[in-house]
């Protein structure tokens, strides 16, 4: 087989007229192989043919495998088809095949109307933050943004349970001003799996107005506006980045998108904020009745005046022992009323298993205590014990006689 070098050289020489024969004595080739050269369309290409290896009696039950599960390990394979020889030289033959049998999920190029979707996820920032009781933790961030304008909201949020995930998103769906027509979101346990939805859900999207999209899975792209400003955040938002607490990371984070939210994204050409006017103007309105939303409880007030949210305990107004007390908590502040009266209001903790106490309701307690310990005194009880004789006197029919 000739090389390149020279298969360039014969179609050169043959092009200014040199004879094939001349070409072949001056190369020592054969005029056969010149005159092949000279017709062939494509430069000459090595091919080694394929050759018997340890591998090929096992390859027809290793595809065989493959093509019911794809993902097999090859490990696995390698047992099932009880491989004698080296474990590496397998792997590669198996990596070689994989593809193969995999099945093709063909990921289509969506385009987005205005106000017609928002996208939801979480997204848990590397680098945990402090919290009231001097420990730190992962906690999530909520963003949602509209997939038409791609403007960003986001803000921290304690937990990724139900009552948090719809106050953060009616908060973020305020700072829209306006509720987009659907809210796309993924597995979350918090919103719902399939055609099942955590409790409170529908309500939430029946009073907005708005349809819940739960999406299958293995379809990143319907959520992948969302999901790749989640990874950016990592990379542009988190380096060099220290945090005193959720209320400072909230701080610097809404700051940060104030400015992002004003840059020019590649794929719309437009700055999120330059296009939101259009999209909010697709979107629905905001409901014209208050949200009954977050933590709520009502329980029977005990002797030791505390209420639980969450793993965590609030002090009451002591005075309330005894009576149903109704327990209200949202992102922020844990409120408890008794017959519409707040006898106790706490900034919500969001480590766990704290206990948060009022000074007030201490001292309360202690004078309520006291009193209930302090011993009557002896006048009081003679007071009580002793009954005018004129009583005597008219329960026995003895009123107006002299006594002897």
């Amino acid at each position: 087989m000739i090389t390149l070098e020279d298969w360039a050289l014969i179609r050169r020489l043959a092009a200014e007229g040199v004879p094939k024969a001349r070409i072949a004595e001056r190369l020592g080739i054969s005029r056969t192989t010149v005159v092949k050269a000279v017709q062939s369309d494509a430069p000459p290409r090595y091919e080694r043919r394929a050759a018997s290896t340890s591998f090929t009696p096992f390859e027809a039950r290793v595809r065989a495998l493959l093509e019911d599960d794809p993902e097999l390990p090859a490990v696995v394979i390698a047992e099932r088809v009880e491989w004698p020889g080296s474990i590496t030289w397998f792997r590669e033959n198996v990596k070689r095949l994989r593809p193969e049998h995999r099945r093709i999920d063909p990921a289509d190029r969506l385009t987005w109307d205005p106000g017609d979707a928002a996208q939801c996820d979480l997204w848990f920032p590397p680098k945990k933050i402090p919290l009231e009781d001097g420990t730190a933790k992962l906690l999530p961030v909520l963003v949602i943004t509209p997939a038409y304008s791609r403007f960003i909201t986001g803000r921290m949020i304690p937990t990724r349970k139900t009552e948090d995930l719809l106050l953060g998103s009616w908060e973020l769906i305020q700072q829209l001003g306006r509720v987009p027509r659907r809210l796309i979101w993924d597995n979350e346990p918090g919103i719902g799996r399939g055609k099942r939805h955590a409790a409170g859900v529908d309500a939430f999207m029946g009073t907005l107005a708005t349809k819940l999209v739960l999406l299958p899975p293995k379809d990143p792209e319907s959520k992948g506006v969302v999901e790749r400003r989640n990874g950016w955040f990592e990379k542009s938002f988190m380096p060099g980045r220290s945090f005193t607490s959720a209320t400072d990371f909230d701080a610097q984070f809404t700051a940060w998108l104030e400015r992002v939210n004003g840059r020019v994204v590649r794929t719309t050409k437009a700055a999120p904020v330059d296009r939101l006017d259009t999209d909010r103007a697709a979107m629905l309105p905001l409901p014209p009745i208050p949200l009954h939303l977050g933590w709520r409880n009502r329980v029977r007030l005990g002797r030791d005046y505390y209420v639980r949210l969450d793993t965590n305990d609030y002090s009451v107004d002591p005075r309330m022992i005894g009576r149903l007390v109704d327990v209200i908590a949202d992102l922020d502040r844990v409120r408890v009323r008794a017959d519409g009266r707040i006898v106790a209001d706490h900034a919500r903790a969001w480590a766990r298993g704290m206990t948060v106490t009022d000074p007030a309701h201490v001292e309360i307690a202690a004078r309520l205590r006291k009193e209930f310990q302090q011993p009557r005194s002896v006048a009081t009880v003679g007071a009580d014990l002793t009954r005018d004789l004129s009583d005597y006197d008219r329960a026995f029919g003895l009123a107006g006689e002299e006594a002897d």
